[in-house]
Parts: C-alpha cells; structure tokens; sequence
C-alpha cells in the first residue's frame, strides 16, 4: 500500500523537479509542466502517462486506475489510487512521468546512475 510519503522524497530529488503547492495540493513539476499532483485528501495521485495508452492502463486493473477528469482529458494524464499501488508501483510512475517532461539526456543519465530503477 503505497502513501504520499512514499514518493514525496523521490519527487524532490529527481533533476529539474521541485515541489508547489497550489490550493493546498501538492504537486511536483519541471519548469511549468506538473508530471505529479495528489488529491487534496492525498489518496489519489494523477501523473503524466501518454494518451494512446491510458485506456489499456485502466482497463488492465480498473481498481487502481482511473481516467482524468472530463477537463484533464486532453492531458497526458491518469489517476491512481494510492492505496491500490505498492510503493515501488507508485516510484516508478512518478519516474516514468518524469521521464515524459525532462530532455531524454536526463532520462538516460538518470537511468545509467538507477539501473534498478527508483529506489
């Protein structure tokens, strides 16, 4: 069962993200570009996922994932419920989701100094 704690840390130490809040939600971004952002009550964690595949996503395990709001469709963006996710499911969506917004050099460097993944 994964929490926000989980991927707090991991949001803060990966190249180029920091951490905002806005309206008390917490949300990681790189530049202007959010790649992470939990529900107020913080059960909920929307990233940055590609169009073509969220619906394979949600599908393949309904109970974990779910599609963005109707105004959040045009986003690369899907939702997940915490509890639903072990903590090392909810780390590496947090570094895929990265991964989609960062220069593919950081990506690839990332990977050369993780090669077991987010740890």
């Amino acid at each position: 069962m994964a929490a926000i704690e989980d991927v707090r840390t991991l949001g803060t130490e990966l190249e180029r993200s920091y951490p905002v809040y806005v309206r008390n939600r917490l949300k990681f971004r790189v530049g202007q570009i959010v790649y992470v952002a939990f529900s107020l009550d913080e059960t909920v964690m929307g990233f940055g996922f590609p169009k073509e595949e969220r619906e394979d996503l949600v599908a393949s395990a309904p109970h974990k994932f779910q599609m963005p709001s109707e105004s959040d469709m045009r986003f690369n963006w899907v939702h997940a419920t915490l509890s639903e996710l072990d903590p090392t499911e909810a780390r590496e969506l947090v570094v895929d989701a990265w991964r989609m917004v960062v220069p593919k050099k950081l990506a690839r460097a990332y990977d050369l100094t993780h090669p077991d993944g987010p740890g």
